[in-house]
């Protein structure tokens, strides 16, 4: 074989391994569902809660509350633990409860614990003379919320030979903060029937 043939073939192969490192990508809406692994996703998440949200928010314990106390209920959202069997970051679901709570508008929502810590900083900043009298906030104004929000996610997996089916399982309760009694109980599932090719990791 002779040098340019040498050379041509060496370029061949370097083009070919240059290709196939690089990536297409392609933007999509972010409400469209894209599941390529199985795995639970943000499609999952937002698609749990606002049926979980809606459900709890029809229940019995809210007109009974405002028909007691007169006002708006006042909620906050809990942990959520991953009991399931791969790893999720239940951050995203308990965003998506959030949002789900606050455009219900049938109830009030504030701020959890690692955000009220930002909070009260901030008020505290405001007390050392630099900010207006007329602007500052004052402490011991905070609003207490009235329920809490807590649940866990579970998961189910039954494996064969190139396909497997996983069914999530979310439970949710709404726990009354002064009494410790909970007055709605939610439980929602997605249930995934997931094909791999022999290429599949």
């Amino acid at each position: 074989m002779n040098n340019s043939k040498k050379v041509f073939i060496l370029g061949l192969t370097i083009m070919a391994l240059v290709s196939s490192g690089c990536a297409t990508v392609k933007r999509v809406n972010v409400d469209k569902t894209v599941d390529l692994s199985g795995r639970w996703n943000d499609t999952d998440a937002r698609t749990i809660s606002k049926a979980m949200i809606l459900d709890c928010t029809n229940q019995s314990w809210l007109p009974l509350f405002v028909g007691k106390q007169g006002r708006t209920p006042v909620v906050i959202v809990g942990d959520i633990k991953n009991q399931s069997s791969e790893h999720i970051n239940t951050d995203i679901i308990t965003k998506a409860l959030e949002h789900s709570l606050i455009n219900s508008g049938k109830v009030k929502f504030v701020a959890s614990k690692m955000e009220r810590g930002q909070v009260r900083d901030e008020r505290n900043d405001q007390q050392k003379g630099e900010t207006s009298p007329e602007t500052m906030k004052r402490k011991g104004r905070e609003t207490g919320a009235d329920y809490m929000l807590i649940g866990s996610i579970n998961s189910i997996k039954d494996e064969t030979r190139g396909r497997y089916v996983i069914m999530y399982q979310v439970n949710l309760e709404l726990v009354d903060l002064e009494t410790n009694e909970k007055v709605w109980l939610g439980e929602d599932n997605i249930k995934k029937v997931v094909s791999k090719n022999k290429f599949s990791l």
